[in-house]
C-alpha cells in the first residue's frame, strides 16, 4: 500500500476530498478513544463487585486515565507543532489500544489503575495533533463543521459505549465468565475492554499510510521554542482564563455522568443495560444534529464577519448545561430524570461543538499545537480529573454512600455557578484577543 498523499490546491489547503478523508480518519480514531474512556462508567457495579472498590476510588480510577492526559499532552504538543502528525497519532491509538486490552485483563485494583493511567499517555497526542492537521486542511471561513464534526466523536463514542455494553451485558447475564485463549478465564467486564481495545490497532495502522497536510498555519517560526505558547498565553492571560473555564466545566458535566448508570440503578431500580440502550439512542438522536446544526451555524456567521460567533454558542450550552445537570438527578422519576440530561445533553454539544474552533481563532499557528494541549490539559486535569473523585467522595463522606443522586446534584452547581458569573466577562476579553491576533496577522 502506498502513502495516501494529499494533493495541493492553488491555495495550499489540501483538496476537499483530501482533508474530509483525513477528518474522517481522526474522527473514527477520536471515537475509538472516548469509547475506551466512557465503558468504565456503565461497569462502575461489576467492578466494585470484583475489587471491592469504593465509589470514591471508582472515581480516581476515572481520574488515572485523565490525570497522565493532561501532563503528557503539554511535551506531546510540542512535538505535534514539529514532528510527523500522522506518525504521531498512530503511535498514540497503538499504545491507547494496547493498555485498553491490559485494563481487561487486570485482577486488581492497582493493576487498573496502572492501566487506564497507561491510556491516557496514548490519547494525549491526538487531539492537540487533530486540531493542528485540521487548521491546515480547512481555511478559517470553513473550519467550523469540520471541528464540529470532530467533536462530535465525543458523543458518538459514548453512544457505541453505551449501545455495546447494553448488548454484552444482556449476553453477559446468560453465560457467566468467559473463557479466552492465553488470557483464560475473565469476567464480563474485562471481555469488554478487550473487545473495545482490538479495533485500535488496525486504526493506528491506517494513519502509517496517511500523510500529513502541508504545515499553512502551523509551521514553527525560526527559533521559536517551547516557552512560546507560555509566552503568549501570559500576553492574553486575561482573555485564555475566562475562556477556558466554560470548557472545563462542559467537561466536569460530561465525566461526571461516569455515575449515570449507577445512579439511575441505585435511584430509580433501572436496570444498567437498559440504561445504556436508551442513552445510547438519545444521544445518537440528539448530539450529532447538535454538533452539525453548531458547526454550520458558526461557519455561517464567521464567513459573515462575526468571528465571535463560535464563543458565543459555547456560552448559550454553559446556560444550558448547568442547570440542567443540577435539576436532573432530583426528578421524581427515572425517566423525568433522562429527559432532563437529553438537555443537558443539548448544552454539552453546543459547548463541546464550537469551543476549539473559538480557540484557533485567537492562537498563532506557530505555537498551536502547545496552545491545546495547553487548553485540554486544563479542562482535562480540572473538569475530568477532579469532577468522578468529587462526586464519588461527596456520595461516601455525606450520604454514607446512599445518597449518589444528591452528589450528582450538587457537582454541577460547584463546577458550573462561578463560571456562568466569569463567562459576563469572556466575551470583552475575547474581543481583545481577537483585535491582537488580526493585528499581528497584518
Amino acid at each position: 500500500m502506498s502513502d495516501i498523499i494529499p494533493p495541493k490546491p492553488m491555495d495550499g489547503y489540501p483538496t476537499p476530498k483530501y482533508a474530509w478523508t483525513l477528518l474522517a480518519f481522526l474522527t473514527i480514531a477520536y471515537i475509538s478513544s472516548f469509547l475506551d474512556r466512557y465503558i468504565l462508567g456503565l461497569l462502575i457495579d461489576p467492578i466494585k463487585a470484583s475489587t471491592g472498590a469504593s465509589d470514591t476510588q471508582m472515581g480516581l480510577l476515572s481520574s488515572a486515565f485523565t490525570w497522565i492526559y493532561a501532563l503528557a499532552a503539554l511535551p506531546l504538543g510540542f512535538l505535534v507543532d514539529r514532528a510527523n502528525r500522522t506518525k504521531l497519532v498512530a503511535i498514540g491509538v497503538a499504545l491507547w489500544s494496547a493498555a485498553t486490552i491490559w485494563t481487561g485483563t487486570a485482577k486488581s485494583f492497582v493493576t487498573l489503575f496502572m492501566a487506564r493511567a497507561s491510556v491516557g499517555i496514548g490519547e494525549a497526542v491526538l487531539s492537540p495533533a487533530a486540531f493542528s492537521m485540521i487548521g491546515d486542511s480547512f481555511p478559517k471561513e470553513r473550519r467550523g463543521l469540520p471541528i464540529a464534526v470532530y467533536s462530535m466523536a465525543l458523543v458518538i463514542g459514548a453512544a457505541v459505549a453505551n449501545l455495546l455494553s447494553s448488548v454484552i451485558l444482556k449476553w453477559a447475564k446468560t453465560v457467566g465468565e468467559v473463557s479466552l485463549p492465553i488470557v483464560g478465564e475473565i469476567e464480563t467486564w474485562q471481555f469488554i475492554f478487550i473487545v473495545v481495545g482490538v479495533p485500535g490497532f488496525i486504526i493506528a495502522a491506517v494513519f502509517l499510510f496517511l500523510r500529513e497536510p502541508p504545515r499553512i498555519e502551523s509551521s514553527p517560526r525560526e527559533g521559536a521554542s517551547f516557552g512560546d505558547a507560555f509566552v503568549w498565553i501570559r500576553q492574553n492571560a486575561a482573555a485564555f482564563f475566562t475562556f477556558v473555564p466554560i470548557f472545563m466545566c462542559m467537561v466536569a458535566i460530561a465525566y461526571g455522568q461516569f455515575f449515570n448508570a449507577a445512579m439511575f440503578s441505585r435511584t430509580w431500580g433501572w436496570d444498567t443495560s437498559n440504561y445504556a440502550l436508551f442513552n445510547g439512542l438519545s444521544i445518537l438522536a440528539i448530539s450529532p444534529l447538535t454538533y452539525v446544526l453548531a458547526g454550520r451555524y458558526s461557519d455561517k456567521r464567521v464567513s459573515a464577519g462575526d468571528v465571535t460567533a463560535p464563543l458565543r454558542l459555547a456560552i448559550i450550552g454553559l446556560f444550558v448545561m448547568i442547570p440542567t445537570a443540577a435539576i436532573a438527578p432530583l426528578m421524581p422519576a427515572g425517566w423525568m430524570a433522562f429527559g432532563v440530561f437529553c438537555v443537558t445533553t443539548v448544552g454539552i454539544g453546543l459547548v463541546s461543538a464550537t469551543g476549539v474552533n473559538a480557540l484557533l481563532a485567537i492562537v498563532p499557528g506557530d505555537v498551536r499545537g502547545v496552545v491545546v494541549a495547553i487548553y485540554y490539559f486544563f479542562i482535562s486535569f480540572v473538569g475530568g480529573a477532579l469532577s468522578p473523585p468529587l462526586i464519588g467522595w461527596l456520595n461516601d463522606a455525606f450520604f454514607a454512600g446512599e445518597g449518589l443522586r444528591y452528589a450528582m446534584m450538587i457537582y454541577p452547581l460547584i463546577f458550573g455557578a462561578p463560571v456562568m458569573l466569569l463567562s459576563f466577562f469572556t466575551m470583552r476579553f475575547y474581543r481583545e484577543a481577537l483585535n491582537r491576533t488580526a493585528l499581528a496577522r497584518a
